[in-house]
């Protein structure tokens, strides 16, 4: 049994650990509070699907909002395995990101509408145009960060062919 001065301690003890548990990488792998859009939530890769699509941690499977990279299921289309393998370099499975979801959360298939980030703080989903892997693919109402005709991406595409765009047309 503890005496007066044991419990004093003990309760200390149960106070810091309550207070320093906030501080947990851990909670990378919980699920997230609902964020407002323009939220940066913290998270980490759980899985790959494909250039523009993969799983985070506290939030599932995730659909990066106003970019769009060839397709690897269904009828393959050129550059849609680099893609791929693209975002499986920049963010191996476990790696932390960061994202942020705009007007809709989810689109009709449930998957999370958002704009992802890397630890560095690199924009992921301008970053797959700025290397040819996606061109820009804008969708009222999720354009916050104007991804579309007047944003970085679409200034950056109409100003050379990507990629993407030459291997589409050069198959058509």
């Amino acid at each position: 049994m503890l005496g007066p001065i044991g419990l004093g301690q003990l309760a200390l003890l149960l106070v810091l650990a309550g207070a320093l548990s906030g501080c947990d990488a851990s909670d990378l792998d919980k699920p997230s509070a609902a964020a407002r859009p323009g939220d940066r939530v913290a998270a980490r890769v759980t899985e790959h699907t494909d250039g523009d699509t993969l799983w985070l941690s506290g939030i599932g499977k995730v659909r990066l909002i106003g970019v769009d990279t060839p397709e690897v299921y269904g009828e393959v289309e050129c550059f849609g395995r680099e893609a791929s393998a693209f975002v499986k370099r920049l963010l191996p499975l476990g790696a932390r990101v960061r994202y942020s979801l705009d007007t809709d959360e989810r689109d009709r298939y449930g998957r999370a509408l958002a704009y992802v980030y890397t630890d560095d703080g690199r924009w992921l989903n301008l970053l797959l145009v700025e290397r040819g892997y996606a061109q820009p693919l804008t969708i009222p109402p999720n354009d916050r960060r104007a991804v579309g005709r007047s944003g970085p991406a679409e200034r950056l595409w109409v100003s050379k062919l990507t990629t993407f765009s030459e291997a589409r047309n050069a198959t058509r």
